[in-house]
């Protein structure tokens, strides 16, 4: 079976919101075995639904649009593809029902306008919207299905989950099942060069690498009758994988350098705490997204001054002077110190020029130190970094998370 996605709504053709249902809906049909080759996105336009429509059966026997099945005059989602496939739009009673009783629950009058979600084109099958008042449905004519949700995402995913997929399971004879590998502190051009065989000769599974957020992902993809026989396709591929870039991988599927990190802290029964300058507090950020972090994680100080350096961790005025805030030594001096002050087996630091000014040719924009003490042992790290304040701020955060990773796999 193949798809195409198309997003209805002018909104989304703008930029006004981000299109979310297309990136749910492409990762479940992959799950199913379903291959998705063109998204499209649509205003709310008669003609130009139309269009895309017919475009999109030229290459798709299944099409799955969102949006547009609202009560008011530019949703015509279903009134488009009534007419396409020449069928006429009748009403569901139950569907009606529910809309009146939908808005008797909320203490709310119903408007005429809304009893034209209750009409579908002919023959059509009725997903129920248990979170809103907007049914879908499922328009099947010899070989071509279009499936209709509201545009609202929770709307749409529990729609979904809950009465679409089980109607497309029963059409799929094959499934697909991933793994992905999350890799730091290695370019995608670099792991991409460790496994070039595997993907040169691969046939199933495939392994699509990507890049995004300072990481690379390695998605494994095998295609079978069973998730059983689907993951002992993939397992020997994974196992070759980790032989080649352990120790750069650090978690699968749908995890985050953070929560890893976290979780091996906490595993080792391991304190915590932070002393940051140019991140601002992002590091402590990260830990606290944890849930339980709290049982190790145990202070975090943003010193932007020298003041501060000094008053709070214990930095020496006269390496200050002689080596300046963003150093090696002062690092060194920052993690010792938030370490020492909070009695933690781990402190980590960084100090940096995140600009857009402050740097100069010895110590340009972008140049950050960072500082990682573990049980009195202390070692810093240099970065050189581009891009905006932002970007080397997220980035500076990550390359800390991941620097500390790698030092306490061996403890």
């Amino acid at each position: 079976m193949k798809a195409e996605i198309i997003c209805v709504g002018t909104e989304i053709l703008l930029g006004d919101i981000v299109n979310t249902n297309a990136q749910f809906l492409a990762k479940e049909l992959a799950d199913l075995g379903i291959y998705v080759y063109y998204q499209t996105v649509v205003g709310d336009n008669t003609d130009r639904l139309k269009e895309a429509l017919k475009i999109a059966f030229t290459r798709a026997n299944l099409v799955i649009t969102t949006g547009g099945l609202g009560p008011t005059k530019d949703d015509l989602t279903k009134e488009v593809c009534a007419e396409f496939f020449n069928k006429k739009l009748e009403i569901n009673e139950d569907s009606m029902d529910y809309i009146k009783e939908y808005f008797k629950s909320q203490n709310k009058k119903m408007v005429k306008s809304n009893e034209k979600q209750a009409f579908f084109p002919k023959d059509s099958i009725i997903l129920k919207n248990d979170c809103g008042t907007a049914p879908g449905c499922i328009i099947k004519d010899n070989d071509k299905t279009v499936i209709l949700f509201p545009g609202p995402p929770r709307e749409m995913t529990h729609m979904f989950k809950n009465y679409a997929k089980p109607y497309l399971q029963k059409y799929q004879k094959n499934i697909l099942e991933s793994k992905t590998l999350r890799i730091c502190g290695m370019g995608e051009s670099s792991v991409e060069e460790k496994i070039k065989d595997l993907i040169e000769s691969q046939i199933n599974p495939t392994i699509a690498p990507y890049a995004k957020n300072s990481e690379v992902t390695l998605r494994i993809t095998a295609r079978a009758s069973s998730k059983k026989e689907a993951k002992e396709l993939i397992e020997p591929i994974k196992n070759e994988i980790y032989s080649r870039l352990s120790p750069f991988i650090y978690g699968e599927d749908d995890t985050c350098l953070e929560f890893e990190v976290a979780k091996m802290i906490i595993n080792k029964n391991l304190t915590i705490a932070t002393a940051e300058s140019c991140t601002g507090g992002l590091i402590a950020s990260k830990f606290i997204n944890y849930p339980g972090i709290s049982s190790v994680f145990n202070e975090g100080m943003v010193t932007y001054s020298n003041e501060s350096k000094m008053k709070r961790l214990g930095v020496k005025k006269e390496t200050l002077e002689k080596y300046g805030a963003v150093s090696e030594q002062t690092a060194a001096e920052m993690a010792i110190g938030i370490a020492k002050n909070t009695k933690s087996n781990i402190g980590i630091s960084v100090t940096g020029i995140a600009g857009p000014s402050g740097g100069s040719d010895q110590k340009p924009v972008g140049l950050v130190y960072i500082g990682i003490c573990i049980n009195g042992v202390t070692k810093v790290k240099q970065l050189n970094l581009k891009g905006d304040r932002n970007r080397i701020r997220n980035r500076t955060s990550i390359e800390a998370l991941n620097f500390l990773r790698l030092e306490c796999l061996n403890i």
